[in-house]
């Protein structure tokens, strides 16, 4: 498949609908040179399947951090037209609501640097990580029942963060429309222990310093003034509770689709007619999950506030320790576009609004960025990428690295590391992904966003 694309820009290549039968728009993927050769050839199979749903909107899109996934490649968007097309569990993906809260501070390195081992060791015992983790809230039924209903709002309320933190996030952190009763009992069991906790795989929480200023006077606007200045990423998702919706509703759309008669390219892409009921009840569901994980990040974010009181002596409000912004990568969104309303399914994919931040992760132990969105995104439905993108899978990295290195080679460069387990460390091994500073350059040549700061890893936490 990799051989039928065509160069449309220098940070831009297509996929013709000709290039495959049944393939009703066009594929596009943002990519430099560098991360065009690297790219799967199955992942570009993935996207044309993608391209042959009923209903989309054209084009499909994949982002330069784009890797094979489950039905859609990890890093792709698509639109879908609200009574022509269809909703898909597994093309928002089984973390649903996997996403990035990102907080600024008024520390400079100098500040932050003798304190940072017992800092990363506190922050490392206050965030339950690790699989199956369990977190230190104890809620009942009916305070869940609230969190997918009502998500940060609920937080706040309780203790957990600020209005700022509200305004702040993506959705202001709560999807409207969720009714609990399209949630299993199984999810809401697996849901109730986990709030609170950052899971295991590729989520993280790092303490960053500012490398670089890009764009001094958009990075003022996002409260980011100095170069050593310290900011903190915090990035996971929904656990269990958002795993097992998509799980469910996988078996429950596999049937819509027979049911509905629609042809699919791949089961993994089983999905239901966006106004059936299979459709809003996963919808519905997926919201639940969304707000779920909107309050997870913002209950651990006020942890990391009370633990860096605890370790500097100080209130947080004094450390400025304000979010900057809180985005979702796996979702699916009712978005206004050119006037109509459209189903947008972004997985692996950061929105990426006109002047708003766009935060992408890099790898372990490298750079991550803050971008900011652009006009010229339109074209990719205000979408980005959202990360580095693994360049091998888990399997592969764990033959290929040992943690117990990784962890050394980490140190040696002055980086503080914890983690539940080496395998972790070799799972998610920098080698193991792509170049992020590459993926950047796509974005940014692409004009989806443009660069606003470089931010790279003191003190690495992994589950």
């Amino acid at each position: 498949m990799k051989e039928l694309l065509k160069k449309a820009t220098e940070f831009e290549y297509v996929l013709p609908k000709g290039s495959r039968k049944g393939m009703n728009v066009d594929a596009r993927i943002i990519a430099n040179k560098f991360i065009l050769d690297g790219l799967e050839d199955e992942s570009v199979k993935q996207l044309s399947n993608v391209a042959m749903l009923p209903g989309i909107i054209e084009p499909a899109w994949a982002m330069p951090d784009m890797h094979f996934g489950y039905g859609l490649p990890m890093g792709a968007v698509a639109a879908f037209d609200k009574d022509k097309g269809i909703i898909s569990a597994g093309m928002t993906g089984f973390d649903i609501n996997c996403g990035i809260n990102l907080i600024r501070t008024n520390l400079t390195l100098k500040e932050l640097e003798p304190k940072l081992n017992i800092l990363n060791k506190a922050l490392f015992k206050a965030i339950p990580c690790g699989v199956g983790s369990k977190g230190k809230l104890k809620l009942n039924n009916q305070q869940l029942k609230e969190v997918l209903t009502r998500g940060i709002k609920w937080a706040v309320e309780n203790g957990y963060g600020t209005d700022n933190d509200i305004k702040n996030t993506e959705e202001n952190g709560s999807m409207d429309g969720v009714n609990v009763s399209t949630i299993s009992d199984t999810a809401l069991k697996r849901g109730i222990p986990q709030l609170g906790t950052l899971g295991a795989g590729n989520h993280f929480l790092e303490l960053q310093k500012v490398s670089h200023i890009l764009d001094e006077k958009t990075a003022k606007k996002f409260g980011i003034n100095d170069k050593n200045q310290i900011t903190i990423m915090l990035h996971c998702g929904s656990r269990g509770l958002g795993h097992q919706i998509a799980t469910d509703y996988l078996k429950i759309q596999e049937k819509a689709a027979e049911k509905y008669k629609i042809s699919l390219p791949d089961r993994q892409l089983a999905c239901a007619p966006i106004n059936s009921k299979e459709g809003q009840d996963y919808f519905s569901a997926m919201k639940g999950a969304v707000n779920y994980s909107f309050t997870n990040r913002l209950i651990m974010t006020q942890w990391i506030r009370e633990t860096f009181e605890k370790i500097f002596g100080r209130k947080w409000e004094e450390m400025e320790m304000e979010t900057v912004y809180g985005i979702a990568h796996n979702i699916c969104k009712k978005e206004k576009y050119k006037g109509k309303e459209i189903y947008i399914h972004r997985k692996g994919a950061t929105r990426s609004l006109p002047e708003k931040p766009v935060l992408i992760a890099g790898s372990m132990g490298t750079a991550s960025y803050i971008l900011k969105g652009t006009e010229e995104a339109e074209k990719t439905f205000y979408s980005s990428c959202h990360g580095a993108g693994r360049a091998m899978s888990r399997n592969q990295a764990i033959k290929s690295f040992r943690g117990n290195d990784i962890k050394k080679e980490l140190e040696k460069e002055g980086k503080a590391v914890e983690a539940t387990s080496p395998i972790v460390l070799a799972e998610e091994a920098p080698k193991a992904y792509k170049d992020i500073e590459n993926v950047i350059d796509s974005v940014q040549g692409a004009g989806i966003s443009k660069k606003v700061v470089r931010v790279v890893p003191i003190g690495i936490i992994k589950g």
